[in-house]
Protein backbone atom coordinates (compact mmCIF):
# COMPACT_ATOMS: atom_id res chain seq x y z
CA UNK A 1 0.00 0.00 0.00
CA UNK A 2 1.40 3.48 -0.87
CA UNK A 3 2.93 5.37 2.05
CA UNK A 4 4.16 8.88 2.80
CA UNK A 5 7.84 9.77 2.37
CA UNK A 6 8.24 10.06 6.12
CA UNK A 7 7.21 6.42 6.55
CA UNK A 8 9.92 5.09 4.23
CA UNK A 9 13.29 3.79 5.32
CA UNK A 10 16.46 5.42 4.03
CA UNK A 11 17.03 2.75 1.39
CA UNK A 12 13.47 2.88 0.08
CA UNK A 13 13.59 6.68 -0.10
CA UNK A 14 16.83 6.57 -2.07
CA UNK A 15 15.44 3.95 -4.48
CA UNK A 16 12.17 5.80 -5.05
CA UNK A 17 13.97 9.11 -5.51
CA UNK A 18 16.32 7.61 -8.09
CA UNK A 19 13.34 6.19 -9.99
CA UNK A 20 11.62 9.56 -9.77
CA UNK A 21 14.64 11.40 -11.19
CA UNK A 22 14.87 8.93 -14.07
CA UNK A 23 11.18 9.21 -14.92
CA UNK A 24 11.09 12.96 -14.53
CA UNK A 25 14.15 13.31 -16.75
CA UNK A 26 12.59 11.14 -19.46
CA UNK A 27 9.26 12.97 -19.32
CA UNK A 28 10.96 16.37 -19.19
CA UNK A 29 13.12 15.51 -22.17
CA UNK A 30 10.11 14.38 -24.18
CA UNK A 31 8.27 17.59 -23.35
CA UNK A 32 10.89 19.54 -25.29
CA UNK A 33 9.44 18.02 -28.46
CA UNK A 34 6.27 19.33 -30.18
CA UNK A 35 3.14 17.67 -28.83
CA UNK A 36 2.51 15.22 -31.67
CA UNK A 37 6.14 14.12 -31.82
CA UNK A 38 6.49 13.63 -28.06
CA UNK A 39 3.37 11.46 -27.88
CA UNK A 40 4.58 9.24 -30.71
CA UNK A 41 8.12 9.13 -29.33
CA UNK A 42 7.02 7.93 -25.89
CA UNK A 43 4.95 5.26 -27.59
CA UNK A 44 8.01 4.04 -29.48
CA UNK A 45 10.14 4.07 -26.32
CA UNK A 46 7.65 1.97 -24.36
CA UNK A 47 7.23 -0.44 -27.25
CA UNK A 48 11.01 -0.84 -27.55
CA UNK A 49 11.59 -1.55 -23.86
CA UNK A 50 8.54 -3.83 -23.53
CA UNK A 51 10.52 -7.07 -23.97
CA UNK A 52 13.21 -5.84 -21.54
CA UNK A 53 10.92 -4.96 -18.63
CA UNK A 54 8.56 -7.91 -18.87
CA UNK A 55 5.65 -6.31 -20.72
CA UNK A 56 5.79 -8.77 -23.61
CA UNK A 57 5.90 -11.73 -21.23
CA UNK A 58 2.82 -10.48 -19.35
CA UNK A 59 0.90 -9.71 -22.54
CA UNK A 60 1.64 -13.16 -23.92
CA UNK A 61 0.60 -14.83 -20.67
CA UNK A 62 -2.71 -12.94 -20.51
CA UNK A 63 -3.44 -13.68 -24.16
CA UNK A 64 -2.56 -17.36 -23.72
CA UNK A 65 -5.07 -17.49 -20.86
CA UNK A 66 -7.92 -15.65 -22.58
CA UNK A 67 -7.32 -15.92 -26.35
CA UNK A 68 -5.43 -19.20 -26.83
CA UNK A 69 -6.27 -19.41 -30.55
CA UNK A 70 -4.79 -16.00 -31.41
CA UNK A 71 -2.23 -16.29 -34.24
CA UNK A 72 1.42 -15.63 -33.38
CA UNK A 73 1.55 -12.70 -35.81
CA UNK A 74 -1.29 -10.98 -33.92
CA UNK A 75 0.31 -11.70 -30.55
CA UNK A 76 3.57 -10.18 -31.76
CA UNK A 77 1.68 -7.13 -33.02
CA UNK A 78 -0.04 -6.68 -29.65
CA UNK A 79 3.29 -6.95 -27.84
CA UNK A 80 4.25 -3.79 -29.74
CA UNK A 81 0.88 -2.03 -29.88
CA UNK A 82 -0.10 -2.33 -26.20
CA UNK A 83 3.08 -0.69 -24.80
CA UNK A 84 2.90 1.91 -27.58
CA UNK A 85 -0.61 2.92 -26.49
CA UNK A 86 0.48 2.91 -22.84
CA UNK A 87 3.47 5.12 -23.62
CA UNK A 88 1.29 7.57 -25.52
CA UNK A 89 -1.16 7.69 -22.61
CA UNK A 90 1.64 8.37 -20.11
CA UNK A 91 2.97 11.25 -22.19
CA UNK A 92 -0.55 12.61 -22.70
CA UNK A 93 -1.03 12.53 -18.94
CA UNK A 94 2.09 14.66 -18.53
CA UNK A 95 1.03 17.06 -21.29
CA UNK A 96 -2.27 17.97 -19.58
CA UNK A 97 -2.88 21.40 -21.09
CA UNK A 98 -2.28 20.45 -24.71
CA UNK A 99 -4.00 17.09 -24.30
CA UNK A 100 -7.11 18.63 -22.75
CA UNK A 101 -7.38 21.35 -25.41
CA UNK A 102 -7.07 18.78 -28.19
CA UNK A 103 -9.61 16.33 -26.74
CA UNK A 104 -12.24 18.96 -25.97
CA UNK A 105 -13.21 18.68 -29.62
CA UNK A 106 -13.25 14.87 -29.71
CA UNK A 107 -16.19 13.26 -31.47
CA UNK A 108 -18.77 11.83 -29.04
CA UNK A 109 -20.92 8.97 -30.31
CA UNK A 110 -23.25 6.24 -29.10
CA UNK A 111 -26.67 6.13 -27.39
CA UNK A 112 -25.14 6.96 -24.03
CA UNK A 113 -24.46 10.52 -25.20
CA UNK A 114 -28.16 11.40 -25.20
CA UNK A 115 -28.58 9.75 -21.81
CA UNK A 116 -25.66 11.79 -20.49
CA UNK A 117 -27.18 15.05 -21.75
CA UNK A 118 -30.58 14.16 -20.30
CA UNK A 119 -29.13 13.33 -16.89
CA UNK A 120 -27.32 16.66 -16.75
CA UNK A 121 -30.48 18.52 -17.72
CA UNK A 122 -32.40 16.71 -14.96
CA UNK A 123 -29.67 17.20 -12.36
CA UNK A 124 -29.23 13.46 -11.84
CA UNK A 125 -25.91 11.98 -10.71
CA UNK A 126 -23.88 10.25 -13.43
CA UNK A 127 -21.24 7.54 -13.14
CA UNK A 128 -19.08 7.20 -16.24
CA UNK A 129 -17.56 3.72 -16.12
CA UNK A 130 -14.43 3.38 -18.22
CA UNK A 131 -11.22 1.36 -18.37
CA UNK A 132 -7.50 1.42 -19.12
CA UNK A 133 -8.44 1.58 -22.77
CA UNK A 134 -7.17 4.14 -25.29
CA UNK A 135 -6.79 6.94 -22.77
CA UNK A 136 -9.73 7.42 -20.44
CA UNK A 137 -8.86 11.07 -19.67
CA UNK A 138 -9.92 11.95 -23.21
CA UNK A 139 -13.46 11.07 -22.14
CA UNK A 140 -13.23 13.48 -19.24
CA UNK A 141 -11.91 16.33 -21.40
CA UNK A 142 -14.52 15.85 -24.13
CA UNK A 143 -17.52 15.45 -21.84
CA UNK A 144 -16.58 18.36 -19.60
CA UNK A 145 -16.53 20.51 -22.73
CA UNK A 146 -19.81 19.00 -23.96
CA UNK A 147 -21.79 19.40 -20.76
CA UNK A 148 -20.04 22.40 -19.27
CA UNK A 149 -20.05 20.51 -15.97
CA UNK A 150 -17.00 19.38 -13.93
CA UNK A 151 -16.40 15.64 -13.90
CA UNK A 152 -14.86 14.19 -10.77
CA UNK A 153 -12.29 11.45 -11.14
CA UNK A 154 -11.29 8.62 -8.79
CA UNK A 155 -7.57 7.88 -8.89
CA UNK A 156 -5.12 5.52 -7.24
CA UNK A 157 -2.02 6.91 -5.57
CA UNK A 158 1.34 5.81 -6.99
CA UNK A 159 3.56 3.76 -4.70
CA UNK A 160 6.48 6.12 -5.37
CA UNK A 161 5.61 9.21 -3.29
CA UNK A 162 7.99 11.47 -5.24
CA UNK A 163 6.53 10.49 -8.58
CA UNK A 164 3.01 10.64 -7.14
CA UNK A 165 3.36 14.40 -6.59
CA UNK A 166 3.90 15.19 -10.26
CA UNK A 167 1.39 12.53 -11.29
CA UNK A 168 -1.40 14.10 -9.22
CA UNK A 169 -0.41 17.62 -10.24
CA UNK A 170 -0.79 16.69 -13.91
CA UNK A 171 -4.10 14.96 -13.12
CA UNK A 172 -5.48 18.08 -11.43
CA UNK A 173 -4.73 20.15 -14.52
CA UNK A 174 -7.22 18.04 -16.51
CA UNK A 175 -10.02 19.03 -14.15
CA UNK A 176 -11.43 18.89 -10.63
CA UNK A 177 -12.60 17.42 -8.34
CA UNK A 178 -10.22 14.52 -7.79
CA UNK A 179 -10.89 11.70 -5.32
CA UNK A 180 -8.00 9.61 -4.05
CA UNK A 181 -8.83 5.93 -3.68
CA UNK A 182 -9.39 5.27 0.02
CA UNK A 183 -11.78 6.10 2.83
CA UNK A 184 -11.59 9.89 2.56
CA UNK A 185 -11.78 9.91 -1.23
CA UNK A 186 -14.77 7.60 -1.16
CA UNK A 187 -16.60 9.89 1.26
CA UNK A 188 -15.94 12.87 -1.01
CA UNK A 189 -17.10 10.94 -4.06
CA UNK A 190 -20.33 9.86 -2.35
CA UNK A 191 -20.97 13.45 -1.30
CA UNK A 192 -20.60 14.51 -4.93
CA UNK A 193 -23.07 11.84 -6.10
CA UNK A 194 -25.59 12.94 -3.47
CA UNK A 195 -25.36 16.45 -4.93
CA UNK A 196 -25.98 15.25 -8.48
CA UNK A 197 -22.34 15.25 -9.56
CA UNK A 198 -20.65 13.41 -12.41
CA UNK A 199 -17.95 10.86 -11.57
CA UNK A 200 -15.57 9.03 -13.92
CA UNK A 201 -14.29 5.67 -12.63
CA UNK A 202 -11.79 3.23 -14.14
CA UNK A 203 -13.11 -0.20 -13.19
CA UNK A 204 -11.02 -2.85 -14.95
CA UNK A 205 -8.47 -3.71 -12.26
CA UNK A 206 -8.38 -6.73 -9.96
CA UNK A 207 -10.24 -5.68 -6.80
CA UNK A 208 -9.29 -7.36 -3.54
CA UNK A 209 -12.48 -8.38 -1.76
CA UNK A 210 -14.57 -8.07 -4.91
CA UNK A 211 -16.88 -10.59 -6.53
CA UNK A 212 -15.49 -13.39 -8.70
CA UNK A 213 -17.10 -12.54 -12.02
CA UNK A 214 -16.08 -13.35 -15.59
CA UNK A 215 -13.95 -11.40 -18.07
CA UNK A 216 -12.92 -12.96 -21.38
CA UNK A 217 -14.43 -16.17 -20.10
CA UNK A 218 -12.09 -16.42 -17.11
CA UNK A 219 -12.61 -15.67 -13.40
CA UNK A 220 -11.82 -12.03 -12.70
CA UNK A 221 -12.29 -10.54 -9.23
CA UNK A 222 -14.21 -7.32 -9.77
CA UNK A 223 -15.52 -4.61 -7.44
CA UNK A 224 -19.31 -4.32 -7.32
CA UNK A 225 -19.15 -1.07 -5.34
CA UNK A 226 -19.82 1.12 -8.36
CA UNK A 227 -23.09 -0.69 -9.04
CA UNK A 228 -24.03 -0.49 -5.36
CA UNK A 229 -23.50 3.28 -5.40
CA UNK A 230 -25.48 3.68 -8.62
CA UNK A 231 -28.40 1.83 -7.04
CA UNK A 232 -28.21 3.67 -3.74
CA UNK A 233 -28.03 7.17 -5.22
CA UNK A 234 -30.08 6.50 -8.38
CA UNK A 235 -27.12 7.43 -10.58
CA UNK A 236 -27.14 6.98 -14.35
CA UNK A 237 -24.30 4.52 -15.02
CA UNK A 238 -22.87 4.85 -18.53
CA UNK A 239 -20.07 2.67 -19.98
CA UNK A 240 -17.82 4.89 -22.08
CA UNK A 241 -14.52 4.43 -23.92
CA UNK A 242 -11.87 6.68 -25.43
CA UNK A 243 -11.03 4.99 -28.73
CA UNK A 244 -7.67 6.13 -30.07
CA UNK A 245 -7.85 7.06 -33.73
CA UNK A 246 -5.48 5.99 -36.51
CA UNK A 247 -3.33 9.13 -36.18
CA UNK A 248 -2.42 8.05 -32.63
CA UNK A 249 -3.34 11.47 -31.22
CA UNK A 250 -7.10 11.91 -31.37
CA UNK A 251 -10.00 9.97 -29.85
CA UNK A 252 -13.61 9.13 -30.42
CA UNK A 253 -15.63 8.96 -27.21
CA UNK A 254 -17.99 6.01 -27.49
CA UNK A 255 -20.85 6.01 -24.98
CA UNK A 256 -23.05 2.94 -24.63
CA UNK A 257 -26.57 2.65 -23.26
CA UNK A 258 -26.86 3.20 -19.49
CA UNK A 259 -26.69 0.05 -17.39
CA UNK A 260 -30.13 -1.08 -16.26
CA UNK A 261 -30.60 -0.94 -12.48
CA UNK A 262 -31.03 -4.53 -11.34
CA UNK A 263 -28.57 -5.86 -8.76
CA UNK A 264 -24.83 -5.23 -8.21
CA UNK A 265 -23.62 -8.59 -9.57
CA UNK A 266 -25.70 -8.43 -12.75
CA UNK A 267 -24.78 -4.80 -13.40
CA UNK A 268 -21.07 -5.37 -12.85
CA UNK A 269 -20.99 -8.47 -15.05
CA UNK A 270 -22.71 -6.43 -17.74
CA UNK A 271 -19.90 -3.87 -17.50
CA UNK A 272 -17.26 -6.61 -17.80
CA UNK A 273 -19.01 -8.02 -20.87
CA UNK A 274 -19.39 -4.56 -22.40
CA UNK A 275 -15.68 -3.84 -21.96
CA UNK A 276 -14.76 -7.23 -23.43
CA UNK A 277 -16.71 -6.41 -26.60
CA UNK A 278 -14.82 -3.12 -26.97
CA UNK A 279 -11.46 -4.73 -26.31
CA UNK A 280 -12.10 -7.41 -28.92
CA UNK A 281 -12.72 -4.63 -31.45
CA UNK A 282 -9.54 -2.75 -30.50
CA UNK A 283 -7.20 -5.33 -28.97
CA UNK A 284 -4.14 -3.09 -28.93
CA UNK A 285 -5.83 -0.34 -26.94
CA UNK A 286 -6.50 -2.22 -23.70
CA UNK A 287 -3.75 -2.52 -21.07
CA UNK A 288 -3.00 -6.24 -21.37
CA UNK A 289 -0.04 -5.67 -19.04
CA UNK A 290 -2.30 -5.66 -15.98
CA UNK A 291 -2.58 -8.73 -13.76
CA UNK A 292 -6.31 -8.93 -14.24
CA UNK A 293 -7.09 -12.63 -13.81
CA UNK A 294 -7.13 -14.85 -10.75
CA UNK A 295 -4.31 -17.23 -11.82
CA UNK A 296 -1.80 -14.46 -11.16
CA UNK A 297 -2.80 -14.48 -7.50
CA UNK A 298 -1.87 -18.14 -7.26
CA UNK A 299 1.70 -17.00 -7.92
CA UNK A 300 1.56 -14.55 -5.04
CA UNK A 301 1.84 -11.53 -7.34
CA UNK A 302 0.33 -8.13 -6.67
CA UNK A 303 -1.13 -5.56 -9.08
CA UNK A 304 1.63 -3.42 -10.55
CA UNK A 305 2.05 0.30 -9.98
CA UNK A 306 1.53 2.01 -13.32
CA UNK A 307 0.46 5.57 -14.17
CA UNK A 308 -3.04 6.03 -15.42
Amino acid sequence: MPVEKSELGRGARASYYAQYLLLRGLIGGMRLLPYDRRIAAMGRVMSAIGPLVGFSKRIRANLALTCPDLPEAEIARLCRAVPDNAGRAIMEHFSPDEFTRRQQGARVSGPGAAAFDAAIAEGKPVMLITAHFGHYLATRAALQARGGTPIGCLYRRMANPYFNEIYVDAFLRTGKPMFEQGRRGMMEMVRSLKQGGIIAIVSDLHAHGGAELSFFGKPAVTSVLNAELALKYDAVMIPCYSVRQDNGLDFEIVMHDPVAHTDPITMTQFLNDDLEKMVRQHMGQWFWIHRRWKPWLDLGEQPEDTPG
